[in-house]
């Protein structure tokens, strides 16, 4: 039976022998892809994860130094789901992705099932996360009356009902500076303290559905989060201001923009 290291020769030497056949340009981007994969990075994981192993650390962040050799726009949220499923099951775990159109989950990991959102505005604040697209609010009764609000965020504990865990990749940094991503993981029942939380219709907006918040504090009265009813075009959920003391960072991903590496 070939030793590990045997097997990488032979890959390498099969790898090689491709070369011959490709055009110039097609060798300059497997140069470009070599020389990013070689560069210094930084990848962290917390130790406590139980979602994001060594070999889960490494596929991810590859997989993001491999986007941004075509890319100078941060990693979206298809991408992240496929992602996720790929490397869940190269590295041992099984990952399957739902439905394409699936209203709740997106993707189950071992018996669990996840909800995957990015975030990735200009400005990113490093302590509270922001979730521009929770979900749609559809077309439920919404007008100008502060208790059509209750309906709404019963559509909002609807949603979360069909998955377990909410998971969001944000970009921290990008070009021109280094790269850098989180994963972050909002607990469920952070979000289901909404139930406790205070509605207000927004009556001076000229929009109409009129635009609503439901602000959730602490018992000494700290904001937590926010939920804003946004009444534009898509009739969406903002999940506002969530303190990331109150979350778990399962894992960082730094690395250089290719501006600013100069090859010998």
């Amino acid at each position: 039976m070939p030793t590990p290291q045997n097997d990488k020769q032979g890959r390498i030497k099969r790898l090689v022998a491709l070369l011959p056949n490709l055009k110039d340009s097609q060798i300059g981007w497997l140069e470009e892809i070599a020389q990013q994969f070689i560069r210094p990075h930084r990848f962290q994981r917390n130790e406590a994860s139980d979602i994001i192993s060594e070999c889960m650390l490494g596929e991810i962040g590859d997989a993001l130094r491999l986007h941004h050799c075509f890319s100078k726009e941060s990693f979206t949220k298809d991408k992240f789901e496929y992602l996720m499923e790929r490397a869940g099951n190269l590295c041992n775990v099984n990952a399957k992705l739902a439905t394409r159109g699936n209203p709740g989950h997106d993707i189950t990991i071992g018996d669990e099932k996840f909800s995957l959102k990015t975030q990735a505005n200009k400005g990113i604040n490093r302590r509270t996360a922001h979730i521009s697209k929770f979900m749609e609010l559809g077309k439920g009764r919404w007008g100008s009356n502060e208790q059509d609000l209750v309906g709404l965020r019963e559509q909002f504990f609807t949603h979360m009902k069909s998955y377990d865990r909410i998971l969001v990749l944000r970009t921290l940094s990008k070009a021109p500076s280094d790269w850098e991503y989180e994963l972050l993981e909002i607990p469920k029942a952070l979000l289901e303290r909404a139930a406790d939380g205070r509605l207000m219709m927004v009556q001076k907006s000229k929009q109409m559905p009129k635009p609503g918040y439901c602000y959730v504090s602490d018992a000494i009265g700290n904001l937590l989060f926010s939920l804003y009813f946004d009444g534009g075009t898509e009739r969406k959920l903002q999940i506002k201001n969530i303190a990331l003391a109150n979350c778990t960072v399962h894992a960082r991903w730094q690395f250089p923009s290719e501006e600013l590496v100069t090859e010998a």
